[in-house]
C-alpha cells in the first residue's frame, strides 16, 4: 500500500454543489487519503485538505470520522455491486460468458485503481470496519457468491467438467482476492491486465474448452 504523509491539495472546488454531490466529493477524496495514510492516520482535517474544503464543512455533512469512514466504506462496497452485476447483465445467458463478465469486472478500470485498492486493504485489515460491513453489506457478498456458484455449476454441467461448484467458485473467488492484495501490497505490483490474466488462467484450469488460449 502506498505510504506518504504529503496528500496533494485538489484544486479549489465549487463554491456550492448540491448536498448529494458534496457528499460525493468528501467520500472520493476519503478514498483518496486513505490511499496515502491508511485508515488509523485518516482525519477530517486531511479529508478537508485533500478536498480544498474546511474542516467545518466536512464535520456538517459526516459529523465524525467513523461516520465519514462508514459512508465511504458503504460507497465502495456499492459501488463493487453495481459494477459486477452490471457486467453480468451485459453478458447474455451463456454460462461461460457470464463467468468471464463476473471475472472480468473486478478488473474494470473504475474500481480497480490504485486509490480504490489502497482503500479497500485499509478497511479490511481494519477489525473495527467488519461489523460495519457484515451488518449493511453482507449480504452483498452472498448474493456474489450464490450467482458465481450457479453460474459454476451450469458451466460444469453444460461441459461434462467433473468438481464441487461451490469450492470451485470459492477458488476463482479468492485467486481474485490474492491478486488484489498483490496489486496492492507489492512493492512493484504487476499491472491490472497481469493480474486478470493470472485469474483466466485459474478459470482455465478447470474449463478448459471454454477458457484460454483458445477460447479467449
Amino acid at each position: 500500500m502506498p505510504a506518504g504523509d504529503e496528500t496533494p491539495k485538489a484544486e479549489a472546488p465549487p463554491r456550492k454543489l448540491p448536498r448529494d454531490a458534496r457528499r460525493l466529493q468528501l467520500i472520493e477524496a476519503t478514498i483518496a487519503t486513505m490511499s496515502t495514510r491508511g485508515y488509523a492516520r485518516t482525519t477530517l482535517s486531511e479529508v478537508a485538505r485533500h478536498a480544498g474544503l474546511s474542516h467545518g464543512l466536512v464535520n456538517f455533512h459526516f459529523e465524525t470520522k467513523e461516520k465519514l469512514l462508514a459512508e465511504t466504506l458503504l460507497y465502495l462496497a456499492e459501488e463493487y455491486r453495481l459494477n459486477w452485476t452490471g457486467a453480468l447483465a451485459a453478458a447474455g445467458g451463456g454460462a461461460a460468458a457470464q463467468l468471464d463478465a463476473m471475472l472480468r469486472a473486478d478488473f474494470n478500470p473504475d474500481i480497480c485503481t490504485p486509490e480504490r485498492l489502497a482503500a479497500w486493504c485499509s478497511f479490511w485489515g481494519e477489525a473495527q470496519s467488519r461489523p460495519i460491513y457484515q451488518e449493511r453489506c453482507g449480504s452483498n457478498d452472498a448474493h456474489y457468491n450464490r450467482t458465481m456458484e450457479d453460474i459454476v455449476a451450469r458451466l460444469m454441467a453444460e461441459g461434462g467438467y467433473a468438481g464441487d461448484p461451490a469450492r470451485v467458485a470459492r477458488v476463482l473467488r479468492v485467486t481474485v482476492e490474492g491478486v488484489w492484495l498483490d496489486l496492492m501490497t507489492m512493492n512493484t505490483p504487476y499491472s491490472r491486465e497481469e493480474a486478470l490474466a493470472t485469474v483466466m488462467v485459474c478459470a482455465e484450469s478447470f474449463f478448459p474448452r471454454h477458457f484460454g488460449a483458445a477460447n479467449p
